[in-house]
């Protein structure tokens, strides 16, 4: 099956928005790196109903006004990938977790790894939050849109000022 994709503008650079028949495929980045996601064939649909809906909430989201996606995921991958996706889903706007507490929480204390390798193929950036995803001392560790993203991105949900044009 071939997949609807759009590109569109953000604060954090051009998105592509990939949906797979009415779902929320993937949101790649600009940079993205080659085959972190896998989808097979795409098709450039700027009109299909599940985009525009996701581009929509994106907006709201970079300008402050939506904290919590309403969007149907169609998740590929791994059934560890997919509870870590899952788990993602649960962090609560504005905070963070550990790779050791996401582990946890999916019933794998040790495969903290296993849960970093899984967050960093997270087909659905920003709406599925990787970004809210740090290390255990606090830092900022990789992240598929880049380090400087990730920080906006938490900027952003913390409420900071942001800077013009990231």
């Amino acid at each position: 099956m071939s997949c609807a994709f759009k590109i569109i503008p953000s604060p954090v650079g051009e998105l592509t928005l990939v949906a797979r028949g009415a779902k929320l495929a993937a949101i790649l980045w600009e940079q993205e790196r080659e085959n972190r996601v896998r989808l097979g064939p795409l098709e450039q649909a700027p009109e299909h109903p599940q985009l525009l809906e996701t581009e929509r909430q994106l907006q709201e989201y970079f300008a402050g006004t939506r904290k919590r996606f309403e969007l149907e995921l169609d998740f590929v991958g791994t059934e560890f990938q997919c509870k870590v996706w899952q788990a993602l889903l649960t962090i609560p706007f504005g905070e963070t977790r550990s790779y050791s507490q996401i582990a946890q929480q999916v019933g794998s204390p040790k495969a903290v790894r296993a849960v970093g390798a899984a967050n960093g193929r997270n087909p659905i950036s920003i709406v599925t939050p990787c970004h809210r995803v740090i290390g255990a001392s606090g830092s900022l560790t990789g992240f598929a849109g880049g380090l400087e993203a990730k920080q906006f991105l938490l900027a952003l949900e913390g409420g900071e000022t942001l800077p013009l044009g990231f």
